[in-house]
């Protein structure tokens, strides 16, 4: 009774569409029928959270989501509050109950081995186009700068004497990222060719043909088309290049706090999913390798 008493609610009042309205339905449901399983006695008005958290972990164990159980939590949440409105009960039981964690997906990234081909095999256009592609390619592996970043260089950021690239980041935020000979040549012959394709220039680092500096779209289409040739992965872009960059990193023993300072991040927590990245590539390659994996 209650039950359909909130769905009306939430049809009538709230104007909810009919299959959200069944989504709720069913979570509600599928509840009560364990507080009943639980006990006879209890109803959905007198259930402390203590009930609810065994749900929680009952649910979990029948191998639900953490954004399944998350969303039925959000259905008895919303439950109870129209109980507390209506005046049926007087403290809500879901108020102190945090849902499961979700797993952060791991970054994906290319093999070193994808990384040579893509650099070193693989065939770019002629002439300004291909060599600003392949030096675009080059700038993401090898800085690990993000796409926002590697539009907004300018020629005055590049310090080819130093070998530095002065990057500005996420709230403004400057840093330093050091480049080695193969990238200093890079950047040296890209110079070259661009200005000599150029009649105007902008002053940005990466170019049109035009000379305007370049646009998020158009570098992320060069970027998943060149993956396209060498890795058959569903994510292509250029902030798979980034993760490449850090992992390899990581996997050729640079510390965290170094990786952080590179990459940008504020906090060392967003760095140290990559120690997740290459454990899972570790217990990969020991599975293949070990005789008794």
């Amino acid at each position: 009774m209650l039950i359909d008493s909130f769905l009306n609610h939430l049809q009538f009042e709230r104007n909810y569409s009919q299959k959200t309205i069944n989504s709720y339905r069913v979570d509600l449901i599928q509840f009560e029928r364990y507080v009943k399983d639980c006990n006879e006695e209890l109803t959905l008005t007198n259930v402390d959270a203590d009930i609810i958290r065994q749900w929680v972990v009952y649910l979990m164990e029948k191998k639900y989501t953490s954004s399944s159980v998350d969303r039925k939590l959000s259905s008895l949440r919303s439950f109870y509050k129209f109980l507390l409105i209506k005046k049926e009960l007087f403290i809500d039981p879901t108020r102190k109950i945090v849902g499961p964690k979700k797993k952060k997906p791991l970054p994906i990234f290319l093999k070193e081995t994808e990384m040579n081909k893509l650099l070193d095999e693989t065939d770019y256009e002629e002439g300004f186009i291909g060599v600003r592609d392949h030096m675009i390619i080059e700038m993401f592996y090898a800085t690990g700068i993000r796409l926002s970043e590697l539009i907004e260089l300018n020629d005055t950021d590049i310090n080819i004497g130093n070998s530095l690239i002065k990057v500005t980041g996420k709230r403004n935020k400057q840093r330093l990222i050091p480049f080695g000979n193969e990238l200093k040549e890079s950047i040296s012959e890209y110079i070259n060719i661009r200005n000599e394709t150029m009649k105007t220039w902008s002053g940005a680092f990466f170019v049109k043909e035009n000379g305007e500096r370049l646009y998020s779209a158009l570098v992320e289409k060069l970027v998943k088309r060149q993956l396209t040739k060498v890795v058959t992965q569903k994510k292509r872009s250029p902030h798979v290049l980034r993760h490449t960059f850090a992992t390899a990193m990581l996997n050729n023993e640079a510390n965290l706090n170094t990786i952080k300072e590179l990459l940008g991040h504020a906090s060392l927590t967003a760095t140290e999913v990559y120690t997740h990245t290459t454990f899972e590539e570790l217990k990969k390659i020991y599975k293949l390798a070990h005789p008794r994996a």
